[in-house]
């Protein structure tokens, strides 16, 4: 039981299936949190096992009640930092973005300096404040190792439109990934629902009940080992077409967390980097309703990964691998 006060959240958590594991642990799978955050919770008496404090390292039995309280977020302003953009398309009403990976989206526990929103609001002007205090502009988000392009609103009208154009799917967002193994047919669709895993809140599930996810994945290139796929968002779950990759049994090319992270050096991919890139967006102005399609070459990294398992060396000279593969001659609209 969960609950979200003005003052913090508070939740209940009995241990059963999980007993002998160490309350940090316990508290950071329950919760969604990393293990270090979970043992400054624990160290600041925020914890409590049947009624009383515990150490980190206390070994949980199947009867025992765990409560956490996890204070609210001090108050903090976003702190402006002359972060270099790669901005790909710019007016009066929003920007679009092509984030690099290892960037953080927004500030949060962990990550209060160093993200996009740092970054944007170094660059001055106007943000939509519709996304939040500390999510200012952002009509949706990428993960940290995901590259590629990402729609940013100035006003509040533009973010109340392109949000609501998000809902309707009538945004087409397609990405490129790589995949190990290969699909069993040219197009596969993929409706399955997701939420956090129950057995670890870091990780998201197909969990029946959970929210609707729908993906359509079409294999642009087979070679050796892996195949290049166009993967078409139809929502935007956390970790959609990762979750829905691996559940087909051929996760993303150096996804660590679902279970594509070995065979790193083969597909020549630096440590924590996953090979999904947001390549295509295209969407109506929030104004002017004209339609605007963007693309976003693939990043030095991923380039020099998809150059590395293709072995195809007329490849390397072309300037975008991805539309010499014909990774674009589709429309975005018809998957």
């Amino acid at each position: 039981m969960t609950d979200h006060a003005g003052a913090g959240t508070r939740s209940s958590h009995t241990v059963g299936a999980r007993a002998g594991e160490r309350l940090d642990l316990f508290v950071a799978n329950a919760c969604a949190l990393s293990r270090t955050q979970a043992a400054t919770l624990i160290a600041g008496a925020h914890v409590t096992v049947n009624g009383g404090a515990e150490k980190a390292g206390y070994r949980t039995a199947a009867r025992d009640v765990v409560e956490v309280f996890i204070p609210p977020p001090p108050g903090r302003d976003i702190v402006p930092e002359d972060i270099p953009l790669a901005v790909v398309y710019e007016d009066d009403d929003l920007l679009v973005v092509d984030k690099p990976a290892g960037m953080v989206v927004h500030p949060a526990p962990g990550n209060w300096s160093g993200t996009l929103v740092n970054a944007l609001v170094g660059r001055g002007g106007a943000l939509a404040t519709g996304g939040g205090d500390e999510r200012p502009g952002l009509v949706h988000r990428l993960d940290k190792e995901t590259s590629g392009l990402l729609v940013v609103a100035k006003t509040e009208q533009a973010h109340r439109t392109l949000s609501a154009a998000l809902a309707a799917r009538t945004i087409r967002r397609v990405y490129a990934a790589l995949c190990w193994g290969h699909l069993p047919q040219e197009r596969v669709g993929v409706d399955a629902p997701l939420a956090r895993d129950p057995r670890d809140r870091q990780r998201m599930a197909i969990v029946p009940g959970g929210k609707v996810a729908r993906t359509t994945l079409v294999r642009v290139a087979r070679f050796d080992s892996v195949d290049l796929v166009r993967a078409h968002l139809h929502t935007g779950r956390t970790h959609q077409i990762r979750v829905h990759l691996a559940s087909l049994g051929h996760p993303v090319v150096g996804d660590d967390t679902y279970g594509g992270g070995g065979g790193r050096r083969l597909a020549a991919l630096p440590p924590r980097r996953h090979f999904l890139h947001a390549a295509w967006l295209r969407l109506p102005h929030p104004v002017t309703g004209a339609l605007l399609e963007l693309r976003s070459p693939l990043p030095d990294d991923l380039r020099a990964s998809l150059l590395a398992v293709a072995r195809l060396p007329d490849l390397q000279h072309h300037p975008d691998p991805l539309d010499a593969l014909g990774f674009f001659n589709a429309d975005p609209d018809d998957p």
